[in-house]
């Protein structure tokens, strides 16, 4: 249904329950704004061509100043959505037919100025056994280890390119305790410092995203707020459907100079020297030729399949007719998608889902800010172009580790999103919150429940590292748990 069909069928049966909500609203936010809220959000599966290509789908990016060394900032860009631990024998790998780039603008013309690509080579190292490996492992390139995967790094800056490393080995797959029973020894032999003092990671690791695709993609549904819902369930702790699942991460930490447009460290908040816009991309060539003999080759120019800035633009703003234009689209395109940030569907459904609940209207200039343009005085460049970038301002101090708050700036830290993305930052609610106008930017509907919405799923399964790469070991294939197993479905 489209937006209309769906208000229609939704208003006659509100209608129908007019009365019993009358109450059950009133006491359903009652109760939501006692409930836990929060999760992060992200772009798994989001378009139609991409959910079938899991390699080149990807599903997070964060930009953020390192709190340990914080001369660098740590770009992370993960692919391979709801990656299921226990794969084998063909576990997950970075597509050696793909090219993964992390994207820089940085002086908001909405072009690319920096970017750096990471080409993988996979090798086996026979045919004659159908295991990933034939006895433990202790380290990337272990003898035993009958698949392994490398990769070289490639900056390009304003077309001079500079190889900063190659065969640098991935991390492997975390098989089991017989198969890899020192896993995170094996992982950390996989960060490797390269020249110009950078440092890099790729391979396996838990997916840090969390939230409840469940219930959202049900209509919208928030657990926590169930029973104000026009098609009323009882109230519900959030469910982590990503609970359990691995990705496949490039982790990059770059020494900021190294990514202003005067090379140079900025010498505060207000240098604008100090704002860069990041997204991640993944390529392909035009053509796949399957062989005869169950080979695979791929010819032709490269092409742009995934594109990924902001967390929920494409899965939730973007409608299905342009989804897969939007992956292969540049920011300096995005004029022709605005009519989304500006007037929003999901704005338009939250009112007819919650009735009761009033949003802006359109045009949603507030939302612009947040996924345009950055925020004025933070990390909105000068004279910057409208594009959706994950845009951070690198001057600006971060937060301890152990001090984040996961609303970012909504809980007063102005290093969180929408300033940059830290792990922990959670943009599930900060943008669920902004879709509904509980922003400052939007003082008359910073109300209840505008400004207390989320999935309540407040934090990941497992423990960020504090150190780089940052994202947590992956989930061991042998022993792991997905949070929903065992939980009777439906009401």
């Amino acid at each position: 249904m489209d937006v209309g069909t769906t208000a229609h069928f939704l208003v006659g049966r509100r209608r129908a329950l007019a009365g019993a909500l009358a109450a059950v609203l009133v006491a359903g936010l009652a109760v939501s704004a006692l409930a836990p809220n929060g999760s992060n959000a992200s772009s798994h599966r989001e378009a139609p061509y991409i959910s079938t290509d899991p390699n080149a789908d990807g599903t997070d990016l964060y930009a953020f100043v390192s709190p340990d060394d914080p001369n660098t900032v740590t770009l992370i860009a993960n692919y391979i959505p709801l990656e299921e631990p226990a794969g084998g024998p063909n576990f997950n790998t970075f597509g050696d037919d793909v090219r993964y780039s992390f994207q820089i603008d940085n002086d908001g013309d909405a072009k690319t100025d920096i970017y750096y690509r990471f080409r993988f080579d996979t090798r086996r190292e026979t045919g004659e056994t159908f295991l990933y490996n034939t006895f433990p492992v202790e380290s990337p390139t272990d003898a035993d280890l009958n698949i392994k995967q490398s990769y070289s790094v490639t900056k390009v800056r304003k077309g001079k390119k500079a190889r900063l490393g190659s065969d640098i080995p991935t991390a492997p797959a975390n098989v089991g305790p017989r198969s890899t029973p020192n896993y995170g020894s094996i992982a950390d032999q996989a960060v490797r410092e390269l020249k110009g003092g950078y440092k890099v990671f790729a391979g396996p690791r838990d997916d840090p995203f969390f939230v409840d695709l469940g219930s959202i993609f049900d209509l919208g549904g928030l657990r926590p707020f169930n029973p104000a819902h026009v098609i009323p369930l009882k109230a519900e702790d959030g469910v982590d459907d990503v609970s359990g699942f691995n990705v496949h991460t490039i982790a990059l930490q770059v020494p900021i100079r190294r990514l202003t447009a005067n090379r140079q460290m900025p010498e505060g908040p207000e240098d604008p020297n100090a704002i860069i816009g990041v997204w991640t991309t993944s390529e392909r060539r035009t053509t796949r030729v399957f062989k005869k003999n169950g080979g695979v080759r791929s010819k032709g120019p490269w092409v742009q399949v995934s594109r990924l800035g902001i967390p929920l633009v494409n899965e939730v703003l973007i409608p299905l007719k342009d989804k897969n234009e939007w992956n292969a689209s540049k920011p300096s395109q995005d004029a022709k998608f605005l009519e989304y940030v500006t007037d929003p569907e999901l704005g338009r459904l939250v009112p007819v889902l919650y009735p009761g609940v009033e949003t802006p209207p359109p045009p949603r200039d507030d939302l612009v800010t947040v996924a345009l343009t950055g925020i004025p005085d933070v990390n909105q460049p000068a004279n910057v172009v409208p594009s959706e970038q994950l845009r951070l301002n690198m001057a600006i101090p971060p937060t301890p580790f152990n001090e984040q708050a996961r609303l970012g700036i909504l809980a007063g830290q102005s290093d969180g999103f929408p300033n940059g993305r830290r792990l922990g930052d959670d943009v599930t609610d900060i943008l669920l919150r902004a879709l509904a106008g509980g922003y400052p930017f939007t003082p008359d509907f910073n109300v209840e429940p505008n400004n207390l919405l989320g999935d309540g799923v407040d934090e990941n399964d497992v423990p960020f590292m504090q150190s780089f790469p940052y994202v947590a070991n992956p989930h061991q294939g042998y022993s792991h748990d997905h949070m929903h197993l065992g939980q009777v479905m439906g009401p």
